[in-house]
């Protein structure tokens, strides 16, 4: 069966914490906190997080921000984030379908970018988002509070 990529709702939310359990072993938000933030996030204008479905069975998910920008002319710009592909559907083409997903919605909006980053010991990420099109660009700084 094909490949769905859809707009999270909120009764997703029990397969998506699931997924971010495997997102580098990362703790988990329960689930009442999550249902409070993920609505939260459902106002913000173009912060959506998605689902990628195959056999009605959640797969894989990511975050896309399409936020606006004053400078580049005031074109807006893309931020990926949090994405997973659960560890058994991993080298089956679900990433690579979520980040063209991810850049089409982009140019529909006019974005001169998308970004994303990912950690440094990541190196199969790496190789995977350069096949990808991704070029390494700067740096990625962070304060950690």
């Amino acid at each position: 069966m094909s490949l769905i990529i859809r707009r999270a709702e909120y009764e997703d939310l029990p397969a998506i914490l699931e997924l971010y359990g495997h997102l580098d072993s990362e703790q988990v938000l329960p689930w009442e906190e999550a249902g409070r933030i993920f609505r939260r996030m459902k106002r913000y204008p173009d912060y959506r997080l998605y689902v990628a479905t195959r056999d009605n069975r959640i797969v894989g998910t990511f975050a896309l921000l399409i936020m606006d920008n004053l400078a580049h002319q005031g074109a807006p710009s893309g931020i990926v984030e949090d994405v997973v592909v659960h560890p058994d559907w991993r080298r089956h083409g679900i990433g690579k379908e979520m980040m063209r997903f991810a850049m089409r919605r982009c140019q529909e909006k006019g974005c001169y970018k998308m970004s994303l980053s990912t950690n440094l010991k990541r190196e199969a990420a790496h190789r995977f988002y350069e096949s990808l099109g991704f070029q390494k660009h700067g740096y990625s700084f962070f304060v950690e509070f």
